[in-house]
């Protein structure tokens, strides 16, 4: 029983076919985490702008 673990672990570890896969799933993860914090100072300067055109709109709607 123990002979099969290792034998399956040792297999395991010499094998590279998910360490691809892996490495896309971290780099994505990373990708939307950085996107992720962005989109708070993004919406923040997209805020910002839509108020500023209203305050100018408000002046010449009255």
């Amino acid at each position: 029983m123990m002979g099969s673990v290792l034998r399956t672990v040792a297999r395991l570890h010499r094998e590279e076919e998910g360490q691809g896969l892996v490495e896309y799933v971290l780099l994505i993860a990373l990708v939307a985490f950085a996107a992720t914090a962005g989109m708070s100072s993004l919406a923040s300067s997209i805020n910002s702008a839509f108020s500023q055109v209203g305050t100018i709109l408000a002046t010449y709607v009255k």
